[in-house]
């Protein structure tokens, strides 16, 4: 009886004992002078690549893309040198209804079968203080068009779990018309106008 007890108390510490052992505060925060120069690889675990649409222009619906790879790399000194290549699996759409997940990757819609991928790639940074514009090029279904990302640094720092790599962290933002990637089932009903947000975090290699 006393070694059970002894063990039931053990495992509720665990909690406390994780609790003690967080940081006091976010490690993070949006400090340009945190950056350090290098190349970064996407975290998959905290970088989503949204999408939201009007649906039937009764209400707006927001689904994701998640598990992104790719590289980001950057110089403090040289920020317009900058380049980002975000890969997104087509297979890995989250909603809100499973069936609709399993419907978006069919052909009228992603076709994830034949097009597995979703592909960003930077042309093209323009540096303001904390914000930016990035140009490039997104491939959906096969088709690739140019687009322009809308910026916003959200913060570096030191992880404080693991080894203690710099993090970077960004939100961008911007607007497609999905008829131009050849993805037109429903529309009007849901619209052809899309805004795209990736939110991304990088870890140092």
């Amino acid at each position: 009886m006393r070694l059970v007890l002894a063990s039931l108390l053990a495992i509720a510490a665990v909690p406390a004992l994780a609790q003690q052992q967080l940081p006091a505060e976010a490690p993070g925060a949006p400090d340009p002078s945190r950056v350090v120069a290098g190349t970064y690889d996407v975290d998959p675990g905290h970088t989503q690549v949204l999408f939201t649409v009007t649906h039937l222009g009764f209400s707006t619906y927001t689904g994701m893309f998640v598990e992104p790879t790719g590289t980001l790399t950057l110089d403090p000194k040289n920020p317009s040198a900058a380049k980002v290549d975000i890969t997104f699996p087509i297979a890995k759409v989250r909603t809100t209804v499973a069936g609709l997940d399993e419907h978006l990757q069919k052909p009228e819609f992603f076709d994830a079968a034949k097009f597995p991928t979703g592909h960003f790639v930077s042309t093209k940074v323009t540096v303001a203080n904390q914000t930016a514009e990035i140009e490039g090029n997104l491939t959906l279904k096969g088709v690739t068009k140019p687009v322009t990302l809308d910026v916003q640094f959200v913060g570096a720092g030191k992880s404080p779990m693991g080894p203690p790599k710099t993090n970077v962290g960004f939100a961008a933002t911007t607007t497609v018309k999905r008829s131009d990637f050849g993805i037109d089932y429903g529309i009007p009903l849901v619209s052809d106008e899309v805004l795209l947000t990736i939110n991304a975090a990088f870890v140092q290699q």
